[in-house]
């Protein structure tokens, strides 16, 4: 029976709640392929407004989308760039391939790349065994078109900002420069606000929890109301 989107969007958050449950419990994510294979494919039917395949392991691809398109997805936990395999044997199976990343820092579900099969074929580097390498760097965004993220949340700890975006994502600005990486930077506020680093297991948080109690920390402080000349825009744009 086909899913609705709804029941989609749902089964996607019960499998992100499931892997970062299994990465708190120190399995790593490279052990996990079923788990965040299914993240991918239920990343992609919601992305094409698709469903899944009516065959498990169909050959191929794993989509259908609403517009009919067979599509591969394959998905990542590695950073980028990374190569990613296809069987060179059923690539003609496929109209369209997806490539899908698992941020696991922040548990965070990336398109890093879309093309059709056609395009993403010229691409491909041959290797033996019947394999085909495609090289991914993410998604371009083109000049102009960057989409702006509605701040959610933020507050002031000396002379650094703290900002938690609509999708989750959480930052720290300082000067008006932004601080990479996030999680350190968290963490000495945290040890700053007596705020602990693992859960009840005994297990790090991400840097979207971390980030999310050190918010609540500061807010309680009343952080969250400062003079208009605080470091860092109010404001952030993600290509």
């Amino acid at each position: 029976m086909a899913l609705t989107q709804m029941q989609q969007l749902q089964s996607l958050g019960e499998a992100l709640a499931w892997l970062e449950r299994e990465l708190n419990w120190g399995v790593e994510a490279k052990a996990l392929p079923h788990l965040c294979g299914r993240i991918g494919e239920l990343y992609a039917c919601v992305l094409t407004n698709g469903q899944m395949a009516l065959q498990a392991n169909q050959r191929g691809y794993d989509v259908v989308s609403a517009a009919g398109e067979r599509v591969s997805v394959k998905t990542t936990t590695r950073s980028l760039p990374c190569q990613i395999p296809f069987n060179a044997n059923t690539l003609s199976e496929v109209d369209r391939v997806v490539v899908v990343r698992i941020n696991t820092e922040d548990m965070q579900v990336e398109q890093v790349y879309d093309e059709l099969s056609s395009v993403a074929r010229t691409a491909m580097a041959g290797r033996e065994g019947g394999k085909l390498m495609l090289t991914v760097r993410g998604l371009a965004s083109p000049p102009g078109e960057a989409k702006p993220l509605a701040v959610a949340r933020e507050a002031f700890h000396n002379g650094s900002k703290v900002v938690e975006l609509e999708n989750g994502t959480i930052q720290v600005w300082s000067s008006g420069q932004l601080v990479e990486p996030t999680k350190p930077a968290l963490r000495e506020m945290a040890k700053g606000l007596g705020i602990t680093l693992t859960n009840g297991s005994g297990n790090e948080y991400n840097t979207r929890t971390l980030g999310s109690h050190v918010l609540d920390a500061l807010y309680e402080r009343g952080d969250h109301v400062l003079p208009m000349a605080a470091p860092g825009p109010s404001t952030s744009f993600i290509g």
